[in-house]
């Protein structure tokens, strides 16, 4: 609560304030760009009250620019597929001819293997080149299902395959499908998310897809979290196709790799904490870490920070950042930098007439998403009222951001939350309901775009 107390009492004030009419000083904002992203910082107000201390959002966001397709990296691909028993019939039908689908678009040039699991582990496919796809085709057609549910193998087995081609210039990738509970192996969230995240040291993200309301969305989303990987919650087995499409899309048009966000904030301008998001606050620095961008997708960091008080007419810099990162399309290492400034006035009138509502409004939304994963905790504790209080207080507060500096957005974004909360509060969270929230919340931090 206290971590967003003075963006409230200033949103509260500006309410309750006199508006005079003024000119809005221009945005400091400032980006950089090649031919593989833009780099970008911006302020959520950038122009804020003078003599008063301030919290303020600051977003560096990482935006993929398209390439041909004849600059497209190569892919490593495995897909593991869940075929323990209650994956049979229409699933893994389904599963077939999504993988059937998925395999089609890749190139002869890629590098693909075929996993499957149940109580035990098998390779059908070693890593090797598509080529024609008539092995590979083959190999997924004769996939039956039956037995336990080993996950956590599946996913090592796959990893193994990737590592043949490792020290190469491809995308490496993991696409898993499962349906039940990991019965077989290391089980637990904590053991899946620690297996993303040493598969992300090597270059590797997963891709989790949890079918039907049996599987547990909380090892999936967070072996997908920890490897920066994308995570969908698919009910029904007839969207399977979309979803693989999807996901092949994201990863065939990823453009670098490996990226490093750098923040730093002078003296006098505190950061606080990273909202949704992974990484890491050391001192007056942050650090954020992504596996692979893709090109057409926004990429973004939103950190809360403290300032010291400014004189009116003061303008000063809140924040400098630098990427490092590899080119997708041939490994060729770079880096950009861009920093933001904010400008300071006794005006109220100018702050809010300044206010980057777009920034306002991802904001809103990670907000939104962590209180899920709250939610989630809570209610699994039994704790239901404190999850609807925690949900409504957070769209209330997203609600009085929004009104205050008149963004439609914003309060859209805070509106589903009050009903949200009085059914947290009535029914707690059916199965289906828990998997949305874990999935969406997933789906937000981490910018993924989901349909």
């Amino acid at each position: 609560m206290k971590r967003i107390a003075l963006l409230l009492l200033a949103a509260l004030g500006l309410c309750s304030a006199p508006l005079l009419f003024s000119k809005a000083p221009l945005d400091k904002t400032s980006a950089s760009a090649d031919e593989t992203l833009r780099l970008r910082v911006e302020l959520d107000r950038p122009v804020l009250p003078a003599d008063s201390r301030e919290t303020a959002v600051v977003k560096v966001s990482l935006e993929g620019i398209r390439q041909s397709t004849t600059r497209r990296a190569p892919i490593n691909l495995t897909l593991v597929i869940d075929k323990s028993g209650s994956m049979g019939g229409d699933k893994i039908e389904r599963a077939r001819e999504a993988a059937l689908e998925a395999v089609r678009r890749l190139s002869a040039d890629d590098v693909v293997s075929l996993v499957v699991y149940d109580g035990a582990v098998r390779v059908l496919v070693p890593a090797r080149r598509v080529g024609d796809g008539a092995a590979l085709f083959a190999a997924i057609e004769g996939i039956q299902a039956g037995g336990s549910t080993n996950l956590h193998g599946g996913v090592e087995a796959g990893a193994d395959e990737l590592r043949k081609h490792i020290e190469e210039a491809y995308t490496h990738r993991v696409l898993l499908l499962s349906d039940g509970q990991a019965n077989v192996g290391p089980r637990t969230p904590e053991a899946l998310g620690s297996l993303g995240a040493l598969l992300v040291r090597e270059g590797i993200s997963v891709t989790t897809i949890g079918l039907g309301l049996d599987f547990n969305e909380d090892l999936m989303t967070r072996l997908a979290r920890r490897s920066d990987g994308n995570t969908y919650f698919v009910e029904h087995s007839r969207d399977l196709g979309r979803i693989f499409n999807e996901e092949l899309g994201d990863v065939l048009g990823i453009v670098a790799r490996r990226l490093v966000m750098e923040i730093e904030f002078p003296a006098g301008v505190r950061p606080v904490r990273i909202v949704g998001r992974e990484g890491r606050v050391e001192d007056n620095r942050v650090v954020v870490e992504l596996n692979q961008l893709y090109g057409g997708q926004e990429k973004f960091a939103l950190v809360e920070v403290e300032m010291e008080p400014s004189k009116k007419n003061a303008t000063r810099e809140v924040a400098r950042a630098r990427v490092r990162y590899e080119s997708a399309a041939d490994a060729r290492p770079a880096a950009q930098t861009a920093r933001v400034e904010a400008s300071f006035t006794a005006e109220r009138e100018q702050v809010v007439a300044a206010a980057n509502h777009a920034v306002q409004a991802d904001y809103a939304a990670n907000r939104i998403a962590e209180a899920k994963d709250e939610v989630v905790a809570l209610v699994d504790a039994g704790r239901r009222d404190e999850a609807a209080a925690r949900l409504r207080q957070v769209g209330d507060e997203l609600s009085v951001l929004g009104k205050t500096y008149d963004n439609a957005a914003v309060v859209a974004v805070a509106a589903p939350a009050a009903p949200a909360a009085a059914k947290v509060e009535a029914d707690g969270l059916s199965n289906a309901e828990r998997k949305s929230y874990r999935a969406e919340a997933q789906q937000t931090t981490s910018q993924q775009r989901a349909e």
